[in-house]
């Protein structure tokens, strides 16, 4: 260690980062020729190329992804002990990152914003896709501070807050011939499918250095049971990655979607979509945020967590009046 400048971990911290180096040298205020003279420093001290230079950026070898989040703890711990430790929410000019998907972007950020622009005015934000295959080692590394979406298996280094609890319905086109109406099953399994799945196996999971996380938001194994009762299988035409795209994608077709209760609200809202009940009981999911450990102390961080959960709660209790006011009728 005494041969190690412990700035030079800062450097490696920032590439690694931003798989850049002249983004890496503009996060540390450094030249280029700066970070890339650290650079090889760090390299003959490892004696490891540490970083190689692809099309896709600076690509980390198997040493610094082993190295990666140890350096991060580290560096935070030396951030709290000489860093200010009071956070102010009116002042801060500090940028946050957060991974989610389409869907969590279109129904929680917006109140999140709101919110944010009014309490934090000069404070920025982030939105890497949840969808990503790295998602854990982004975690990891520290470029992610929060990930939201449904998980399950989480790892004893990363934490998780409930946000809320989602639901699934049924949407198709505003101008369907179905549309006004009740949705029975034998109506329903006469319809080609389009179902959203961002990656992983057929279960509708991806695990990935211990942590597993939801890449359909719907239950398949449900579906398949519903339409099994009347004698039928699901017809999944389309299965695409993107939430959002749905009303473009069912527009003109007699297609069916299955889609979060939240997403659905506001497609409908919109006049895009005609939504129905399931008909079947679908089963509920958890909705939630995760965060390295290394940030549960944090002020800064325990403030982005407070104000994610604040707009949750609001998503959670429009979709709750909702359904209370289907219930008076």
């Amino acid at each position: 260690m005494s041969n190690l400048d412990l700035n030079l971990l800062r450097v490696f911290d920032a590439v690694l980062r931003e798989r850049n180096v002249l983004r890496a040298s503009e996060a540390i205020n450094l030249s280029p020729s700066a970070v890339s003279h650290a650079l090889s420093r760090l390299r003959g001290f490892f004696n490891d190329d540490l970083f190689v230079r692809t099309v896709a950026g600076m690509e980390p070898t198997t040493r610094a992804l082993e190295m990666a989040p140890l350096v991060r703890d580290a560096l935070v711990i030396i951030d709290r002990a000489v860093g200010p430790k009071h956070f102010d929410p009116a002042s801060t000019d500090r940028q946050f990152c957060i991974a989610a998907t389409d869907y969590l972007t279109a129904v929680v950020l917006p109140p999140f914003f709101r919110a944010t622009s009014i309490a934090a005015p000069r404070a920025s934000a982030t939105v890497l896709p949840a969808s990503r295959i790295d998602l854990t080692t982004q975690i990891d590394i520290g470029r992610v501070e929060i990930a939201l979406g449904s998980f399950s298996n989480v790892p004893p280094r990363i934490y998780e807050q409930k946000l809320f609890e989602e639901r699934e319905v049924l949407v198709i086109a505003s101008d369907h011939p179905l549309a006004g109406r009740k949705i029975r099953l034998k109506d329903l399994a006469n319809l080609p499918l389009l179902v959203v799945s961002t990656g992983g196996t057929d279960d509708g999971f991806l695990s990935e250095r211990g942590l597993t996380r939801r890449t359909e938001m719907f239950d398949r194994a449900e579906v398949e049971a519903a339409y099994e009762s009347i004698g039928k299988r699901p017809q999944f035409r389309i299965v695409q990655p993107h939430f959002l795209a749905i009303p473009s994608l069912l527009a003109g077709t007699p297609a069916a979607a299955i889609v979060p209760a939240s997403l659905a609200r506001l497609f409908s809202q919109a006049g895009t979509v005609y939504a129905a009940e399931l008909p079947w009981k679908a089963t509920t999911r958890s909705l939630q945020m995760i965060w390295h450990e290394r940030h549960t102390h944090d002020q800064g961080h325990t403030w982005l967590r407070t104000m994610l959960a604040d707009a949750a709660r609001h998503i959670a209790n429009t979709d709750a009046q909702r359904v209370r006011g289907k219930s008076r009728r």
